[in-house]
């Protein structure tokens, strides 16, 4: 049964990406993370995911699923690009939710490797980047 499930994930980037947003979040919460926010988006960009840590912090979570990394580590696609785009909508989702401004704030990545065998190998990166 795992197979049949793998191998549609590889055989579709889009399902690949939705499964691996809804199990970084299963993981994110498994640390004690709150969800806040899925896939919010706004006119300079998109969201993963916006969590809230244990202390009351904003967690703006980046996420990475690949299907392996023969091309390179997950995480180095996250470029300076893309961490301005994220910072961006991180300050769009402040504007917009004006009551929960004045928290602490991080920037995490988090990426699932789902391979070929085996588990998915999930790696969170906390403070990954500073806007």
């Amino acid at each position: 049964m795992l197979f049949l499930i793998r191998r549609r994930l590889l055989n579709d980037s889009a399902r690949l990406g939705r499964w691996g947003e809804r199990r970084c979040e299963r993981y994110l919460r498994s640390k004690g993370l709150r969800p806040l926010a899925r896939n919010y988006s706004c006119k300079v960009g998109e969201l993963d995911l916006v969590m809230v840590d244990a202390d009351g912090s904003l967690v703006f979570v980046e996420v990475r699923t690949r299907a392996d990394e023969s091309f390179g580590p997950a995480e180095a696609t996250v470029t300076p690009a893309k961490r301005t785009r994220v910072a961006r909508a991180a300050r769009c989702f402040l504007a917009a939710h004006n009551n929960i401004q004045d928290r602490p704030l991080r920037f995490d990545v988090v990426t699932l490797i789902l391979g070929r065998r085996g588990p998915p190998q999930i790696r969170h990166y906390e403070r990954a980047f500073v806007p």
